[in-house]
């Protein structure tokens, strides 16, 4: 049988001023797969038995690139049948491994012009952009996937939103909406359950997102947390008849700016009176009172105060437990900016499958990430949602309204 130690001496002869630990590993793989073959054909080197299955016939040279650099194998051969080692996978071990690398590199926010020299940094030969983008492809059947995959159970409350990113179409650079939505179902668990990439935020472009988070099984939708666009406000009435939350941080943006800048402090102080009172019916009382104090100072303002109030406070309908997470679309500013921090290292995107390949790998990434997290809501006040006064008590928008 092979000799069960390794010559260390003879290895740092062989290493000389190279790479001693390269070597080692070389040495290494060699005798574990001299062992190997031994155990396969039943008989070690120049051994003689009647039990022995087959006899080497040589070896084949194997590069396999690790990060202690390119290690430079040798690979028995057998006269009958075939060997491989174990520890590669058949055909391209070195590519299959790069490619692991050059996905996370990229996820990661690292561009294509810099993966090249992250391959050397390793140790190894460089890779072309082109083979860059081909590799990266493979990320498309796991993000479609879970873009894809299908929606169980009940989901109460769904926030929507859209961030802006530059592609090339025709031979010039246009902005494309991205939308996520996210939601939570009724154990209080937050997911992010789609992605959609248009022109823009048309009622036609919202409707047929929609439309698809239906088809894949989202249901029992209560309350849709989002901005004021008018063409979702009308998807939201026709597509999915639930109640509507204004996100209150765009609204109180849009009404700071009917007002002097001297005076926004104190106008934004009188409005969140309303925002801290234990009620829905407290909450608009303290509503009126600050559209009449405001009607003559600021008539601008008041009649914006009162076409917004029922949109603004639709969240107080719903348990006060999960007030703070309605109120607004800060769920997803956070998932936004991670958006467009990985987003603005390429730049400008040559297509919407690149787009889709990026943004959806990033939002995978997110939701592993929630997925281990506690609750993100409280699932004993989820029982509340079945009562039905909260249907009667939130508003909602109407197709004719939209």
């Amino acid at each position: 049988m092979t000799e069960d130690r390794l010559p260390l001496v003879e290895l740092l002869q062989k290493a000389g001023d190279g790479d001693f630990l390269r070597t080692v590993a070389e040495a290494v793989l060699q005798l574990l797969m001299e062992a190997d073959v031994d155990g396969q054909i039943g008989a070690g080197r120049y051994e003689r038995t009647g039990e022995r299955a087959t006899w080497r016939n040589g070896y084949r040279d194997r590069a396999l690139d690790t990060r202690l650099g390119t290690l430079q194998l040798r690979i028995p051969k057998l006269r009958q049948g075939s060997y491989f080692p174990p520890f590669l996978e058949a055909r391209k071990t070195s590519e299959r491994a790069l490619m692991a690398v050059i996905q996370e590199a990229w996820i990661g926010g690292v561009s294509t012009r810099r993966v090249d020299e992250l391959v050397q940094a390793m140790g190894l030969t460089g890779i072309s952009k082109s083979t860059v983008s081909k590799l990266c492809k493979d990320i498309d059947e796991r993000v479609t996937g879970f873009l894809e995959r299908q929606l169980d159970g009940e989901w109460p409350y769904l926030w929507l939103d859209a961030t802006y990113l530059k592609q090339r179409e025709g031979g010039r650079i246009v902005s494309v909406a991205a939308i996520i939505a996210v939601a939570v179902n009724t154990e209080g668990r937050r997911e992010i359950v789609g992605l959609h990439i248009g022109p823009s935020e048309a009622e036609a472009f919202w409707s047929g997102f929609l439309r698809s988070l239906l088809k894949r099984g989202l249901k029992g939708v209560k309350l849709v947390i989002s901005d004021a666009h008018e063409g979702l406000k009308a998807a939201i009435a026709r597509v999915l008849r639930a109640g509507w939350q204004r996100c209150r941080v765009h609204w109180m943006r849009n009404a700071l700016a009917y007002v002097p800048k001297g005076q926004q402090a104190m106008v934004s102080a009188v409005l969140r009176q309303a925002f801290v009172q234990p009620d829905q019916a407290s909450a608009r009382a303290i509503w009126r009172q600050a559209a009449d104090r405001f009607r003559t100072p600021f008539p601008k303002l008041a009649a914006f105060l009162d076409d917004s109030e029922h949109d603004v406070l639709a969240y107080m309908a719903f348990p006060s437990q999960h007030r703070t997470k309605l109120h607004s679309t800060n769920t997803l500013e956070r998932l936004n900016k991670e958006v467009k921090r990985r987003a603005d290292v390429v730049g400008i995107f040559p297509n919407e499958a690149s787009i889709m390949r990026l943004i959806g790998a990033v939002l995978m990434e997110c939701n592993d990430e929630w997925s281990v997290q506690t609750r993100y809501m409280q699932v004993e006040a989820m029982a509340e949602l079945l009562a039905p006064t909260i249907d009667a008590d939130m508003p909602q928008i109407t197709a004719e309204a939209a």
